[in-house]
C-alpha cells in the first residue's frame, strides 16, 4: 500500500457565523475556492498534477449544494480536468474528506488529492439540510433521538462532571486559543479571506472571547434545560440509561463549541507525486478508523475510535505525542481524558471549537492542521485527531510528522 504524506495544508480564520459576522457575505463557494486558491499558490502547485478534490459539508444545500468541491476547484482556477467531490459524516466530514483523499493515494489510484471543508453557518444554517433522524418515529424512537446538548448533558451527568468542571475546560479553552494567536502559532496556515475587491474582511478567528472567567460563565443560564424538561428529551435520555435518576443541565454556549463560517484543506500525495510536483513532505497518514456508537449518549465516538484506530495502527496511548479531540460541548473532551487517564497537557493544547468554532464541515481538515503545526512547534512525532459525530460515531486519524 502506497504511503499518503500530507505536503501543506490552510484554513480560513473562522467568522461568527451570524449575520454581522465577518465572513456573513463570502458564499459557501468563496470560502472554500479561497483555501483552494490559497494551497495552490502557496506551494505554487500545478494543478495537472491534482487528481481529486475531497470536501467535507453538513448543510449541502442551496448556495452549499450541487457538488461545491468540483465548483469551488473551478472557480480557483484548477484545470478542466480536476474533479470534485462532497461528503458528509457530520461534524466529522472535514476529516473524513482528508481520510478520503489519503485513501484514493494509498490504493494507488490517485497520485495528488486535496481533502478538505467548508460550513458557511451564517448563510446556510445548521440543519438546513433536514433529515429523517430527528423526525422520523421509525427511526427517532428506536434511536432514543434527542438534540446534541441534551446528551452532552447526559455525559455530564453519567460521567460525574459539575458545572464547575465544564466551565473550567471552556476558560482553559479560551486562554490556550488566545496564547497560541498571540505567538503566532497559527499564522502561517491562515489564508485571510478577502472581498471582490481585494480588501481583507477577516485574518483571525472571530469568535473567540479571551477575557471570559469562571465568574462570567457562571452567569449563563444552561442551555438545553428547557428543551430537556419541557421537551421531553430527558425522559428519553434516562429511558436510554436508566441509572441516571435525573439529568443535570450543564452546558450552555459558553462551553459548547461555536457556531462560525469557514473551510479548510489538506494537500496529500505519494511520494512519486510530490516529488514531481516539487513539493516537500510535512508529515504522512499513518492510520484511519470510522466506528459507530450508542446513538443516545452520541457523542462519546472519539473514545470507541481511538481504541480501533490505536489497534488499526499497532500503537498504544503512549505512542501518541498530542490529541486534538473535537470541543463539541466541554463534557466530550472531559470524557476523553477521563477514560484514557490522559494527560489534559498533551490534548487540544492550543484550545479548541469552545474559544475558535467550529464550522462544521470543515472542523477535522482544521484539527489535523493544527496537530502538524504544533508536532512541527515542538519537535514531536505524532498525533491523534478524532471527533464525535451526530446519530453516535467517531471518526479519528493518526499522523506522524515527517
Amino acid at each position: 500500500m502506497a504511503q499518503a504524506f500530507i505536503y501543506d495544508h490552510v484554513r480560513t480564520p473562522r467568522g461568527r457565523g451570524k449575520s454581522d459576522g465577518a465572513l456573513h457575505e463570502v458564499s459557501s463557494l468563496g470560502l472554500a475556492a479561497t483555501v483552494l486558491r490559497a494551497i495552490k499558490d502557496r506551494s505554487d502547485l500545478d494543478t495537472k498534477f491534482v487528481d481529486d478534490v475531497v470536501l467535507g459539508c453538513v448543510d449541502p444545500v442551496g448556495e452549499a449544494g450541487g457538488n461545491i468541491a468540483r465548483a469551488a476547484a473551478l472557480t480557483a482556477d484548477y484545470g478542466d480536468h480536476v474533479p470534485g467531490v462532497q461528503i458528509n459524516r457530520f461534524c466529522a466530514s472535514g476529516l473524513d474528506a482528508v481520510n478520503f483523499a489519503a485513501a484514493q493515494v494509498m490504493a494507488g489510484q490517485h497520485e495528488l488529492t486535496i481533502g478538505g471543508g467548508v460550513e458557511s453557518m451564517s448563510r446556510v444554517g445548521l440543519g438546513a439540510s433536514g433529515g429523517a433522524w430527528p423526525v422520523d418515529p421509525a427511526i427517532a424512537i428506536k434511536s432514543y433521538f434527542m438534540p446534541q446538548g441534551v446528551s452532552a448533558d447526559l455525559i455530564a451527568t453519567k460521567y460525574g462532571f459539575s458545572r464547575d468542571d465544564v466551565d473550567a475546560y471552556a476558560v482553559q479553552s479560551q486562554q490556550r486559543a488566545a496564547n497560541a494567536w498571540t505567538k503566532g502559532y497559527f499564522k502561517h496556515s491562515i489564508a485571510p479571506v478577502r472581498d471582490v475587491n481585494g480588501i481583507t474582511l477577516l485574518d483571525r478567528d472571530e469568535h473567540m472571547r479571551p477575557s471570559t472567567d469562571m465568574q462570567s460563565l457562571a452567569a449563563l443560564k444552561p442551555s438545553f434545560a428547557m428543551m430537556g424538561e419541557q421537551g421531553g428529551f430527558d425522559a428519553v435520555a434516562i429511558d436510554a440509561h436508566p441509572e441516571v435518576e435525573k439529568i443535570r443541565h450543564v452546558h450552555h454556549a459558553g462551553n459548547s463549541s461555536g457556531i462560525v463560517d469557514g473551510a479548510a484543506a489538506v494537500l496529500i500525495g505519494s511520494a512519486e507525486a510530490g516529488s514531481a510536483a516539487g513539493l516537500k513532505p510535512r508529515g504522512k497518514i499513518r492510520a484511519f478508523a470510522n466506528i459507530g456508537s450508542e446513538p443516545a449518549m452520541m457523542l462519546t465516538g472519539p473514545v470507541d475510535v481511538t481504541k480501533k484506530v490505536l489497534a488499526r495502527a499497532g500503537m498504544t496511548l503512549a505512542d501518541i505525542d498530542l490529541f486534538e479531540v473535537n470541543e463539541a460541548f466541554a463534557a466530550v473532551v472531559l470524557r476523553y481524558l477521563q477514560a484514557f487517564e490522559l494527560d489534559a497537557e498533551k490534548v487540544n493544547v492550543n484550545g479548541g471549537a469552545i474559544a475558535m468554532g467550529h464550522p462544521l464541515g470543515a472542523t477535522g481538515a482544521m484539527l489535523l492542521g493544527a496537530a502538524l503545526d504544533e508536532l512541527e512547534r515542538i519537535g514531536k512525532a505524532t498525533a491523534l485527531v478524532t471527533l464525535c459525530i451526530g446519530a453516535g460515531m467517531g471518526t479519528a486519524t493518526i499522523i506522524e510528522r515527517v
